[in-house]
């Protein structure tokens, strides 16, 4: 049982490393989410910090504010849910889908 055990620790030792290592991957990678055709661009790392934010020239040149407000927040929607995506698909690579307390699905 104490073989089991050990087993056991070093295979959780393991999964918590590769988390870190995935966790710093995707501090580096970068999503974007768009709206209004790219007019707005939004991106994010894949840990959901947002990074830059561009807006098309002639988004500004109409004065819509409402628009542009929509059109922002729908990009960071869409920059949100692909970082979701993207943390969902490595994390669960190391978990084996198995829907850990913490990790992201749940985490988000």
């Amino acid at each position: 049982m104490m073989k089991d055990f050990g087993k056991l620790m070093r295979e959780a030792q393991r999964i918590q490393a590769e988390m870190a290592r995935i966790q710093e991957e995707l501090s580096g990678t970068h999503v974007e989410g768009s709206a209004g055709g790219g007019a707005v661009k939004i991106i994010f790392t894949g840990t959901m910090d947002p990074v830059e934010v561009h807006i098309a020239p002639e988004v500004l040149e109409d004065a819509d504010t409402s628009l542009l407000e929509d059109l922002v927040l729908s990009a960071i929607r869409e920059a949100i849910n692909s970082s979701r995506e993207l943390a969902q698909e490595k994390m669960s690579r190391v978990t084996g889908g198995l829907g850990l307390p913490g990790m992201p699905g749940g985490l988000f």
